[in-house]
């Protein structure tokens, strides 16, 4: 087993002791398992870009915890007709580089999200995007769209002009103009960041929601991927708000009186991606559902992640329309070992398998576990786990047989797991960006794109949850768990009003007790 773990422990401990003097009223120490890899809001669909965009630009929608949409650069929205639908946009919105936002610059963001790897397949429905006034967005798309508002809350616009002027292109893992610039609408600028060590947020002076509740000046972002020592900094005082926070210490801080522990129950998908073109075993429906009868999910959720987690069986959690009840967890040795005498595997065979360090809870944790279970039934697992900085491009290189990957559904629909996970992988619409087994199934991809233009409920509720069945039947990959949320703040700041499912704490709107 190969383990290529590294972190700045010190020279985070360090920052932390440093920044414990810039605390005051309205500035806010906050620390994160990782940090942004990039300010280019299109250069990867991650959780962590989603959360820096909420920052320093604002959608046209935004979630509210009801579910539903608030109006946030869009104040209206109109549908036209099937396919066409306007937005209006708000009045006096100005970037950060002192231009004014207008139509165009939606627009031009549209027409760029098009174009980005990580983003083309959510907006591969949108045909057309035009500027009707300087004030009026219209959107058509290819065919009535259930999801319109949903797509909505993915569009942060962005300051064509300073784009245009220094340089537009998305540099995947690169070095572009717009990795290391920014110029959006939202309530914080950048002022410093060194990428892993420290990034630095001021608020905006010129900021357009002047109702917003909000009172942090300065937001100082410290990566801290050890768990212990996220706690222990929080503990300390030395930062105000953490997350996530590990399972192992849910109940030393619930019990601790100078901070607040906030919870939610989780809707992001765990799961172990199966390469059968870099693997032929695994291309064997029978090998994949032997492994996923080896893996104890439940003993993973009970011993590693101490109950801070749902057992899964599928992609969509209950809530979801695509949820299937009739999807239960597998875990029986014995049939997994008979499986992979029928499938011609009774001797085993060797795989590698690489993991992420520090993106999910207890991700290495959790390989670790499933590893030692599929020996069980003589597989042998080379297991690679690596920072999340260096995961990334490993996995867009497909670099392992099995590979970790989280998933939550931003729409909240069930279609979104289908179109980045399981469907068949395609460079030009982007579809299965996500799906590093390059699991293919034509039915699969039929009935996923057929849901994203069906409009009557309850027909389309049918189909997302047989396209569940379809994949658990066929053990497309192995599900894990849906991690829970949970975060962490000292008292005084009120954290829990700008927290959601999502996991996209809305800090603009953030109140610092005085």
């Amino acid at each position: 087993m190969k383990t290529l773990r590294t972190l700045a422990t010190a020279t985070a401990t360090a920052l932390l002791l440093g920044a414990g003097s810039m605390v005051s009223a309205q500035t806010l120490n906050f620390a994160y398992d990782a940090d942004p890899v990039s300010l280019d809001p299109h250069e990867q669909l991650s959780g962590g870009t989603l959360q820096m965009s909420h920052m320093t630009f604002d959608p046209l929608v935004r979630w509210n915890a009801d579910h539903g949409f608030d109006p946030r650069l869009a104040t209206e929205w109109e549908r036209v007709d099937d396919t066409t639908m306007r937005f209006t946009l708000r009045e006096g919105v100005k970037f950060h580089s002192g231009n004014p936002m207008t139509a165009e610059d939606v627009v031009w963001t549209i027409e760029r999200l098009k174009s980005s790897a990580d983003f083309k397949s959510i907006f591969a429905g949108w045909t057309t995007v035009t500027a009707i006034d300087d004030t009026t967005v219209e959107i058509k798309t290819d065919g009535p769209s259930p999801l319109v508002l949903n797509t909505a809350t993915y569009v942060f616009p962005m300051d064509k002009k300073f784009y245009e002027e220094g340089g537009a292109g998305i540099a995947k893992h690169g070095d572009s103009f717009a990795s290391k610039n920014m110029s959006g609408t939202g309530p914080f600028t950048v002022s410093e960041r060194e990428q892993g060590v420290k990034m630095v947020f001021k608020r905006n002076p010129d900021y357009w929601d002047t109702d917003s509740p909000g009172n942090v000046q300065t937001a100082v972002l410290t990566p801290i991927k050890e768990a212990p020592t996220r706690v222990a900094a929080l503990l300390s005082g030395d930062v105000d708000f953490i997350a996530p926070v590990p399972p192992t210490d849910l109940e030393r801080i619930r019990n601790d009186d100078k901070v607040d522990l906030i919870t939610l129950p989780g809707t992001r998908i765990i799961t172990l991606q199966l390469n059968g073109k870099r693997n032929e075993a695994l291309a064997n429906p029978k090998v994949r559902l032997a492994m996923a009868n080896a893996i104890n999910n439940e003993g993973i959720v009970q011993k590693i992640m101490k109950g801070f987690g749902t057992v899964a069986a599928q992609n969509s959690p209950a809530g979801y329309d695509g949820h299937n009840p009739d999807l239960l967890p597998r875990f029986d040795v014995a049939k997994a070992q008979a499986l992979m005498e029928e499938a011609g595997y009774a001797d085993g065979f060797s795989a590698t398998m690489m993991c992420p360090n520090n993106r999910y809870v207890n991700d290495y944790k959790i390989c670790e576990a499933a590893s030692a279970m599929l020996a069980q039934i003589k597989i042998d697992v080379d297991l690679t786990t690596i920072p999340k900085a260096q995961y990334w491009p490993k996995y867009d290189e497909r670099a392992a047989d099995i590979m970790m990957i989280g998933w939550h559904s931003d729409t909240e629909d069930s279609a979104n797991f289908f179109e980045f996970l399981n469907m068949t992988p395609d460079a030009d619409t982007g579809r299965g960006q996500y799906n590093s087994g390059n699991y293919s199934n034509p039915e699969v991809d039929a009935m996923t794109i057929a849901t994203l233009t069906e409009t009557d409920k309850e027909k389309r509720t049918a189909d997302l949850q047989q396209i569940e069945k379809l994949l658990y039947d066929d053990a497309a990959f192995i599900p894990l768990h849906w991690q829970d949320l949970a975060w962490a703040a000292r008292k005084g700041v009120n954290v829990e009003p700008i927290l959601n499912v999502m996991n996209f704490p809305y800090l603009g709107d953030l109140v610092i007790e005085e």
